[in-house]
């Protein structure tokens, strides 16, 4: 039985301010590539997963060097199409103590914002696949990608694919005359797997958040409410058989605590609460999390271990700089294996 997953999404090129600079500051950028599904792909091949990554990009140095950086996290791209004449862009000027991180996005008329319906083929790309992963920010772009997202979703679900959606809210990104309720409550419909923080989970469904406060490692958490949230999360979307939330508390740019829950079948699971007072990074986290749910949906049968896997790989993502989560299956499993982080591996 296959256990190839697919995503889609677009890949873009990551402009970071070096050294915490203000963006009115630097005169230089970091160079990264990054982008939610992209992420999740490489994620899901660091851990010895089968992906294959669907997007568009322009035919010249930038789309190739996109493929070759793809490839070189043993990505499949044979499916990927060529055609328009940009790469989306987004600038990143990183947080630091109490200052938020700032985006700015620069994806407009991008190769992949210009997909319309009936340019994939996707028959040709699930046949030999398993699970078909998409996010609320492929629909954000533009009506034409939220129906390509529509397309896909129903042909995978034809061909019994389970689908697996991340809410991925950017309110940034919602400008062409409809809200994100709007355009995702119909197509979450399908979902088989859902994933997003509390506060995504809220805005599209209108249930009030329980708030995750939690402030040290090892910290009890109101399991009991987080329980009740998921089991009316799962009345509103009824056909949906896993429900993954992240969990977490920011206290400064540096000190953040996580912790995840899954509700599964009636039965809710949930992690204990990690402390990572040296955040790196923590773009990228929440497909962290979606990449090692995917690869942790094939890898086990046990939901308490793919829930506790996933939450701990989404941890370690916050100390690795770039969108990507440059862990192992064992990095993971060390983690998980010990109270506290820190020791030196010899």
């Amino acid at each position: 039985m296959s256990k190839k997953i697919v995503t889609f999404g677009e890949i873009m090129l990551r402009l970071t301010t070096p050294d915490n600079l203000r963006i009115q500051q630097s005169r230089d950028f970091l160079v990264n590539y990054g982008g939610s599904e992209a992420n999740v792909a490489i994620s899901i091949a660091n851990f010895g997963g089968e992906v294959e990554y669907i997007t568009r990009l322009p035919d010249n140095a930038l789309g190739e060097t996109c493929i070759a950086e793809l490839r070189s996290h043993n990505i499949g791209t044979k499916h990927i199409l060529f055609g328009g004449h940009r790469l989306g862009t987004y600038y990143m000027e990183k947080a630091a103590a109490m200052r938020n991180s700032n985006v700015i996005y620069d994806r407009e008329n991008s190769a992949f914002s210009e997909l319309k319906p009936g340019m994939i083929n996707w028959r040709e790309i699930f046949k030999d696949a398993a699970i078909f992963h998409w996010s609320g920010i492929d629909a954000a772009l533009t009506p034409g990608l939220a129906e390509v997202c529509k397309e896909a979703i129903d042909i995978a679900k034809e061909m019994g694919l389970t689908i697996s959606y991340d809410i991925n809210y950017r309110k940034n990104l919602w400008n062409y005359g409809k809200t994100a309720q709007e355009v995702l409550r119909p197509l979450m419909t399908s979902s088989d797997i859902m994933f997003g923080s509390e506060g995504e989970y809220a805005l599209v469904t209108g249930i009030p958040a329980p708030g995750f406060k939690a402030t040290r490692s090892g910290e009890k958490y109101d399991t009991a409410a987080y329980e009740k949230f998921c089991k009316e999360i799962s009345q509103q979307i009824p056909n949906c058989k896993y429900i993954y939330i992240a969990l977490r508390n920011v206290m400064s740019s540096e000190h953040h605590t996580f912790a995840g829950v899954l509700y599964a079948q009636g039965e809710m699971k949930y992690t204990r609460v990690f402390d990572i007072d040296n955040v790196i990074d923590c773009v990228g986290v929440g497909d962290a999390f979606c990449g090692a749910m995917l690869y942790a949906q094939n890898a086990y049968e046990d939901n308490q271990k793919r829930v506790d896997f996933s939450t701990a790989a989404s941890v370690l993502k916050n100390t690795i700089a770039g969108d990507y989560n440059m862990v192992k299956v064992s990095e993971v499993e060390g983690l998980l294996a010990r109270q506290e982080s820190g020791e030196v591996a010899r």
